[in-house]
C-alpha cells in the first residue's frame, strides 16, 4: 500500500550555515507544532552526485500522512498555511517545490 506525503524541496541557499541554523532552529519546531497530522517526518540533506558534481538542492522534507484527505486538511489549514510562509520565507536559494507524492516500499 502506497504512504501518502508532502514533499518540499529546498534550493541550495545562499548562505547555507545561516540556512541550516533557521531550519533547525526555527522552522522545524513551526512545522512539527502547526503541521497537524503529520505521522513521519524525513529531512534529507543533499551532498552531491555520485561522481562528485554539486547539486542544485539542498534539503528536502518529507510529511507523511495517514491519508490523503489528512494531508489536504493540513495543508489548507492556518497552522499548515503558516508553515509554507515560513519555508518559502528562509528559502533564500528561490523557492521551494513542494509536491504531493505517494511512496511504494519493497523489500
Amino acid at each position: 500500500m502506497a504512504e501518502i506525503k508532502l514533499v518540499v524541496i529546498y534550493p541550495r541557499p545562499t548562505d547555507v550555515e545561516r540556512f541550516e541554523h533557521v531550519y533547525v532552529t526555527e522552522h522545524v519546531p513551526l512545522a512539527k507544532e502547526k503541521i497537524k497530522g503529520v505521522t513521519k517526518f524525513v529531512a534529507t540533506k543533499a551532498v552531491g552526485t555520485p561522481d562528485g558534481q554539486p547539486v542544485p538542492f539542498y534539503r528536502i522534507a518529507e510529511l507523511y500522512f495517514p491519508s490523503i484527505e489528512a494531508l489536504k486538511e493540513a495543508a489548507a489549514s492556518a497552522g499548515g498555511q503558516e508553515a509554507v510562509a515560513h519555508a518559502i520565507s528562509i528559502s533564500t536559494g528561490g523557492t521551494p517545490i513542494i509536491l504531493i507524492a505517494e511512496e511504494e516500499s519493497m523489500v
